[in-house]
């Protein structure tokens, strides 16, 4: 048994950070780990062109820890207003590194988002042209379709056709929850990828509701049936190099989980890499964790991987039950979990 494991500095793919006071806490708890990191637009308000983009980047790189290289990726959200040449100026920018479809009530602060993902096309080709990936947020949000089916309805109703007509355009298939999703993955060229969150490899909807509601593991897309878990250990275990980390972290308040209609999101960052090892460790393929944590992003997004390193240690530790971020007092995901690999300092 292998007492420490030393990799490439990996990358987080997708996360977010909040703003103002929160990014005091949220910043050096992702830098510590991930080198660089693909920041989630959807503020209020949202993060809708270059310049605030460049805004948001400034006050993330003055949160980051004293002499910390940590690299924010900047995206652009979308919304039924963005045009062409709102993609063109982001892509010309040096710091935009995506845009970002949030079907309109799909998710936190998700309101500005895009009403009809089908009436946009001139902005897939914009983002094509530009070689800008388009990331999504995959499920419908009508009322009258069940949670739990409206990943595959986004496939078929949506994404297969947006494959179709725009083949050169870069698709990640974001916190990708259903085998459906992973079958569409790895039904296409690597030019669609996916990225996997830790509680989407490690828990199922029974982890949200079996015994209690578990707000802490509320997320969205929330947690799926087993089988769905399944098939996501199974691509990510696979070595496929279209399935790439993606922690999702997601701040909240703990008065705000803990509520009648508490938030979607995980904060996980505290724990993020240690918990991966801990999976990978699980199942026999701890010498696929690097590639997944630290290479495949990095090629899909076409920039160089890291060349500096991070080590894990064998050591028993508990994940806090409380940490405080801005003044606001919040659950890291998996509280009170002991896990058996801490990253060195």
């Amino acid at each position: 048994m292998r007492d420490s494991l030393t990799l490439i500095r990996p990358d987080d793919w997708h996360l977010h950070f909040r703003d103002g006071a929160q990014l005091q806490g949220t910043v050096p708890a992702t830098a510590r780990a991930f080198r660089r990191a693909i920041v989630m637009p959807n503020l209020n308000p949202p993060v809708t062109n270059a310049e605030r983009a460049r805004s948001y980047r400034e006050r993330i790189l003055a949160a980051a820890p004293a002499g910390s290289d940590f690299e924010p990726l900047m995206v652009i959200y979308l919304t039924d207003a963005t045009t062409p040449a709102d993609i063109a100026e982001a892509a010309a920018s040096g710091f935009v590194y995506a845009a970002k479809l949030y079907p309109a009530g799909a998710t936190t602060n998700s309101d500005s988002g895009v009403r009809d993902p089908s009436a946009i096309y001139p902005l897939y080709e914009a983002l094509e042209k530009h070689d800008l990936p388009l990331l999504l947020h995959g499920e419908v949000t009508e009322s009258e379709i069940d949670i739990f089916d409206r990943e595959k309805v986004f496939i078929d109703r949506y994404l297969a056709d947006i494959r179709a007509k725009f083949p050169a355009l870069r698709i990640v298939f974001e916190h990708v929850t259903t085998a459906d999703g992973v079958q569409f993955v790895q039904a296409h060229d690597k030019l669609t990828a996916a990225t996997v969150t830790p509680q989407h490899l490690m828990m199922n909807r029974n982890d949200l509701l079996a015994g209690g509601i578990r707000p802490h593991n509320y997320c969205l897309p929330v947690l799926k049936r087993r089988e769905h878990q399944l098939a996501i250990q199974q691509a990510v275990l696979s070595g496929d190099s279209r399935f790439f980390l993606g922690t999702d972290s997601a701040p909240h308040a703990q008065d705000k989980k803990e509520a009648a209609c508490g938030c979607a999101g995980c904060y996980s960052a505290p724990a993020a890499l240690p918990l991966y090892a801990m999976f990978f460790e699980q199942h026999g393929a701890l010498d696929k964790l690097e590639a997944f944590a630290s290479f495949y992003g990095a090629d899909f997004y076409r920039l160089p991987r890291n060349t500096d390193k991070v080590t894990l240690v064998r050591e028993n530790w508990v994940i806090p039950t409380h940490v405080d971020v801005g003044g606001l007092t919040m659950v890291p995901w998996q509280a009170g979990v002991e896990v058996s690999w801490r990253l060195k300092d």
